[in-house]
């Protein structure tokens, strides 16, 4: 199985915890990359991805994105392709997870967090 989580998703874990979606969330962000890690399911990286991270003015969370990229199996230039590889498309903004829902005419599912890990634990 192979995914690509969006940078909203890779920096879930440092978001603030007040609100219970958030920590749940940030944990299953965390087993994601743990799955990714063992290799029972591969990351994707691209070149948006890095240039979000070089963009990114605080080095704690720049580094983590950076070691998260670190653990891709595939990294892919920014461009159809991308979808094409992906089976999963994971993010955290609601916003873009309503409109792909309304879509829904993509090759790749896109999902949130829960969704993604719920997917590849059952």
């Amino acid at each position: 199985m192979k995914i690509y989580l969006d940078m909203c998703s890779i920096q879930r874990p440092f978001d603030t915890k007040t609100q219970l979606r958030i920590a749940i969330e940030a944990e299953a962000i965390v087993g994601i990359i743990a799955l990714c890690e063992s290799g029972q399911i591969d990351l994707i990286a691209s070149d948006a991805l890095l240039f979000e991270t070089e963009r990114n003015p605080y080095p704690i969370r720049k580094r983590h994105a950076l070691e998260v990229l670190a653990k891709a199996a595939l990294f892919v230039q920014t461009d159809r392709r991308v979808e094409a590889q992906a089976d999963y498309f994971c993010t955290c903004d609601d916003r873009f997870l309503r409109r792909a829902r309304r879509a829904d005419t993509l090759q790749i599912k896109v999902v949130s967090p829960l969704e993604l890990i719920e997917g590849v634990t059952s």
